[in-house]
């Protein structure tokens, strides 16, 4: 695991802890010349990304629960990446499904 610093000025809607990038997620990241911190700031920032909207709501009520969040963003048609803050917002990390 990789962990990543980002800008301390940007609002989050929530507590988010320490950032870290699997393996794998940062392999697709550097083999398809992306900027995790692109999917990063649109997670912090509630925009779930490719949830339908039955999980989008799971995730308004975490952020009033304390539970778990999720986000899904579609790199390609075959690739896609996960992004999952812990409920105790200690960590939230970037990950492949497969890595789950």
């Amino acid at each position: 695991m990789i962990v990543i610093k980002f800008d301390e000025s940007a609002k989050p809607m929530s507590e988010l802890g320490a950032l870290v990038i699997t393996c794998g997620a940062d392999a697709l990241m550097r083999a398809e010349q992306l900027d995790p911190f692109h999917y990063f700031g649109r997670h912090m920032q509630g925009d779930w990304g490719d949830l339908c909207l039955e999980d989008c709501k799971l995730n308004e009520d975490a952020l009033i629960n304390g539970d778990r969040l999720m986000s899904v963003y579609n790199i390609n048609a075959e690739q896609k990446i996960w992004i999952i803050t812990e409920a105790d917002r200690s960590v939230t990390t970037i990950l492949l499904p497969e890595e789950y």
